[in-house]
C-alpha cells in the first residue's frame, strides 16, 4: 500500500530516542526546552512552547490571547475540526470564511467584507486563525493589515507548514501574527509522535502558554502569591490548567528529525513539480503558489474540475485504493460535520470549500516515495481517467 503520507525514521533517530530512553529524565528533562529553542531559532521567533498535539496548542493558544464565552473566533472550512474546536473549548463561538478557489487558503477578500458586515452588527471577532492548507502559506500580510483596522489577534494554523515560507518570512517567525501553532504527527512534515509547538514573540503569551501546559502552575517566584515564610514548597497552581507537555523521547526525535527538515521539504517540492508537470495537459487543477511562496508541501491535492457532482471523484478514489495507493480527501468542510450542523451551518454556506470537497483527492506525497512508485500512481491515475 502506498499512503498519501508517512513518517521517515531513521538510525539516528532510534539512536537519539535511545539516548533518552538511558538518561535520567523521560519528561520535564532537559531535551524539550533544547527542542523549542532549535524550532524557535529555526523560525526566528522568541519563544516556543512545545506540548503534546497541535489541537493542546491551538487551545492554549486561545485562552492565552482570552478567548471566552461571548467571543468569536473565524477560521477555514477547509481544514481538520481542532482548527474551530479549539475556539469552542473555550466556549467561544465558531464562523468560518470560504476559501479561495485557487490557493485554498481563507479567501483575503471575503474576510475583508465579511469583516465589514461584522462591524456593522457589533460582532467582529476576537480571533482569526488562517491555515496554512498544504503547506501553503496563506497571505498574511494582508491580514495582518485587516487585524489592525478590525482589530483582531491572529493565530496562524501552520500545523501542515513547518518550513515554508512567504516572501522570505519563515512561517513561524510570527511577523504577522500573535502566535503560530506546528503539529509534528507522522503524517506532517517532520514528526515527534505526536506533539506540537506554539510559538510566539510575546514574552507574556509565552509565559501563559507555559503554564497552560502543565496545569496553571508556576515556579516563578514573581508570579507566586504570597505564601507564610516557613514553607519551603516552591509552586503554585495559580490559574486552571491542562496536563499538555511533550515529553523528552518526543522531543529527541523532533531534535533529530528538524536535521533533515530542508531536505525533506526538497524531496517532496520535486514529488510535487512531476505531478505538475505531469497534469499540465489534463483536466486537473492543483494549488496555486502564490509568487513569492515557498510551500511545505504537506499535502498535494489534485482537482478534476469537470466534475458536476461525486461520482468522477469517487471512481478515482475507489480504483486508485483498490490499486494499493491509500489517497485521501483533505477536508470535509468542518461546517459539514453534525457537531457544527447542530450550531446552524449549513452545507451551502460556504461554496468554494464544498466545490473543493467534492472535485479534490491528496495524492501520495512523502520524502521516501520512490520514483517508480509515484510512475504507478501516476499510471494508475491516468488509467482511470482514460475510462470516465
Amino acid at each position: 500500500m502506498i499512503p498519501y503520507g508517512r513518517q521517515e525514521i531513521t538510525d539516528s533517530d532510534i539512536d537519539e530516542v535511545e539516548k533518552v530512553l538511558k538518561s535520567d529524565f523521560l519528561t520535564q528533562g532537559p531535551v524539550v526546552p533544547k527542542f523549542e529553542k532549535v524550532v524557535a531559532n529555526y523560525c526566528g521567533a522568541s519563544y516556543a512552547v512545545a506540548v503534546n498535539s497541535a489541537t493542546s496548542a491551538l487551545h492554549i493558544a486561545c485562552l492565552a490571547l482570552g478567548l471566552e464565552k461571548g467571543d468569536y473566533l473565524w477560521t477555514s472550512p477547509n481544514t481538520f475540526v481542532a482548527s474551530a474546536n479549539c475556539a469552542r473549548y473555550c466556549g467561544a463561538g465558531v464562523d468560518f470564511v470560504d476559501i479561495n478557489p485557487d490557493t485554498f487558503n481563507i479567501n483575503v477578500e471575503a474576510l475583508s467584507e465579511k469583516l465589514k458586515v461584522a462591524e456593522k452588527k457589533g460582532k467582529l471577532p476576537k480571533i482569526i486563525i488562517p491555515v496554512h492548507f498544504a503547506g501553503q502559506p496563506s497571505e498574511m500580510e494582508a491580514i495582518h493589515k485587516l487585524s489592525k483596522k478590525f482589530g483582531f489577534k491572529i493565530i496562524e494554523d501552520a500545523s501542515h507548514a513547518i518550513g515554508a515560507s512567504y516572501n522570505e518570512i519563515k512561517v513561524g517567525s510570527c511577523v504577522h501574527s500573535d502566535i503560530t501553532v506546528f503539529s509534528f504527527h507522522p503524517v506532517k512534515i517532520i514528526t515527534t509522535g505526536e506533539g506540537g509547538m506554539a510559538l510566539t514573540n510575546k514574552k507574556d503569551l509565552a509565559d501563559k502558554m507555559y503554564r497552560l501546559r502543565v496545569h496553571g502552575i508556576t515556579y516563578d517566584k514573581g508570579t507566586m502569591h504570597q505564601r507564610p515564610k516557613n514553607e519551603i514548597w516552591n509552586y503554585q497552581q495559580i490559574e486552571l490548567g491542562f496536563n499538555y507537555r511533550m515529553n523528552d523521547i518526543q522531543a529527541a526525535l523532533g531534535l533529530s528529525q528538524i536535521k533533515r527538515l530542508d531536505h525533506y521539504i526538497t524531496k517532496r517540492h520535486n514529488i510535487a513539480k512531476r505531478y505538475n508537470k505531469e497534469f499540465e495537459s489534463l483536466s486537473i487543477k492543483t494549488q496555486k503558489q502564490l509568487p513569492g511562496f515557498y510551500s511545505s508541501f504537506h499535502l498535494y491535492s489534485a482537482c478534476f474540475k469537470e466534475n458536476k457532482n461525486t461520482e468522477i471523484q469517487k471512481k478515482i478514489y475507489d480504483t486508485l485504493r483498490k490499486n494499493g495507493i491509500a489517497v485521501n480527501v483533505h477536508y470535509i468542510p468542518v461546517h459539514r460535520h453534525p457537531y457544527y450542523e447542530n450550531l446552524g451551518f449549513k452545507k451551502e454556506d460556504f461554496p468554494e470549500a464544498e466545490k473543493f470537497y467534492r472535485e479534490s483527492i491528496s495524492l501520495p506525497i512523502y520524502p521516501s516515495l520512490s520514483y517508480q512508485q509515484q510512475d504507478f500512481v501516476l499510471q494508475s491515475l491516468a488509467s482511470v481517467l482514460k475510462n470516465i
